[in-house]
């Protein structure tokens, strides 16, 4: 049986691969799944990014929800970490968040989140897939009241911003900051946020029109808001992605501060304070060389997981550790959220330069960072299976260890959203690491496309 979720929720080019009869029986399975063992009605609710196909999956879905006697709340265009706090928030069964992230406008995506904010196990997850591929279960049919009725909040974008607005320290005022929305979820609650904190904000990209969310703009391409930051003598610019549970920062010089170096300045900070519990952060196994050189002179403790934020969050809560994530800027404050959370990220790095007094530049400098190249292959979905098996690649790759050997790393992993293979390396030489990164790359092209 193929799976229908990814690392990352159930992914793929909306009204094709994401069709509304795939929605409708997602939200069908779902709401048998989460809610086979409740006394009442179940609840669910469900927020969107701003893709022009959002609000037609939305609509499949609920329709499936609410004939197997599912209530829907509807809270519109919200960032995925509103989803994820307000389920709990609101005492609701289950929410849904329709979105593919950081992913071009065709594309769209269903995350499912439980009662108590976090996402779906794999178990659930599979159960939800063998009930829609497997026919293992029949979804049951209910007539005339039973069937569940639809509402929308009005209220759920306040809420979102008073709570995210509880975990500043304070204000900020005399802040200059600079806010890349992607065109997406942020769109409908930075300017609030942040002029509510009292920050002096510039803000771009945040008129989205259903087909230019994360076009040019936002977490995953950084160049306009590099200049603008500079332009506009700004202290600091964040980047979010489509669905803001991602960000990125721009230094007042223009310079990227990745999401190792976002955790490596809070990690920091939080373990001055007392705040880091177990001495720990949490990252995966894609982290800079230089993250973990900095955890060692700092006398942090480094786990490392598997890639996707659903295997540091594991970690984290198995583990009771307060803050991880990813390079790319997914980054988890368990104490405040159940999930990654952009904005969130963005005023905890904003009370550590109010408390420390030191520019964004200074903080980001004291880690090193090591050479690393990534280069993505696009290739089939059979080929994506056979990447651990293919005897060239794999060779390919144990040539490059050998060559790097302690000066550096290999790792080659599937994409778990969407049809590539990553081939990441890293060293003390660039021109090395590049050359090893482009040999496996080639290899991988031809055998795996």
């Amino acid at each position: 049986m193929g799976r229908l979720f990814g690392t990352d929720g159930a992914r793929g080019v909306a009204n094709t691969e994401l069709s509304c009869e795939l929605a409708m029986k997602i939200g069908r399975a779902a709401a048998m799944v989460l809610t086979e063992n409740l006394s009442h009605k179940p609840k669910v609710l469900i927020g969107m990014d701003t893709r022009a196909s959002s609000h037609m999956l939305c609509s499949a879905i609920s329709a499936g929800l609410c004939s197997v006697g599912a209530d829907v709340l509807v809270l519109d265009v919200v960032p995925t970490p509103a989803v994820a706090f307000l389920v709990k928030e609101y005492g609701y069964d289950a929410g849904v968040m329709i979105s593919a992230s950081h992913n071009p406008c065709e594309y769209n995506g269903i995350k499912i989140f439980q009662y108590n904010g976090y996402k779906l196990p794999d178990e659930l997850e599979n159960e939800i897939e063998e009930i829609i591929l497997d026919e293992s279960k029949v979804p049951p049919v209910v007539l005339g009241g039973d069937v569940g009725r639809i509402h929308f909040s009005t209220t759920a974008v306040d809420d979102y911003i008073f709570h995210l607005a509880m975990t500043s320290d304070g204000d900020f005022k005399g802040m200059r900051i600079a806010l890349d929305c992607a065109n997406g979820s942020s769109s409908v609650t930075a300017r609030a946020l942040f002029t509510r904190l009292g920050a002096k904000c510039f803000i771009i990209n945040d008129d989205p029109n259903g087909v230019n969310i994360n076009d040019k703009c936002g977490s995953t391409h950084m160049e306009q808001l590099q200049k603008y930051v500079v332009d506009n003598q700004c202290d600091i610019g964040f980047a979010f992605d489509g669905d803001a549970d991602r960000m990125l920062i721009v230094d007042e010089n223009g310079n990227i501060v990745d999401g190792d170096k976002i955790i490596a300045i809070c990690a920091k900070y939080m373990k001055q304070n007392g705040q880091l519990k177990n001495d720990t952060a949490v990252v995966t196994v894609m982290s800079n060389m230089g993250f973990f050189k900095f955890c060692d002179e700092n006398g942090i403790h480094c786990e490392k997981t598997k890639v996707g934020d659903r295997y540091v969050l594991e970690n984290m809560v198995a583990n009771g550790h307060c803050i991880g994530g990813e390079q790319s800027g997914h980054i988890i404050f368990l104490d405040h959220a159940t999930t990654g959370d952009g904005q969130m990220s963005a005023i905890q790095v904003l009370n550590v330069l109010k408390r420390t007094g030191k520019k964004i530049s200074e903080l980001a400098s004291e880690m090193e960072v090591f050479p690393q190249v990534l280069v993505n292959v696009r290739v089939s979905n059979f080929g994506k299976q056979r990447l651990d098996k293919d005897p060239e690649v794999q060779l390919a790759i144990r040539e490059a260890e050998q060559e790097l050997g302690e000066d550096g790393r290999v790792l080659v992993r599937v994409s778990g959203t969407e049809p590539l293979v990553r081939v990441m390396l890293e060293g003390k030489d660039y021109d090395k690491i590049k050359d090893l990164a482009d040999s496996i790359a080639k290899v991988v092209e031809e055998r795996l496309v």
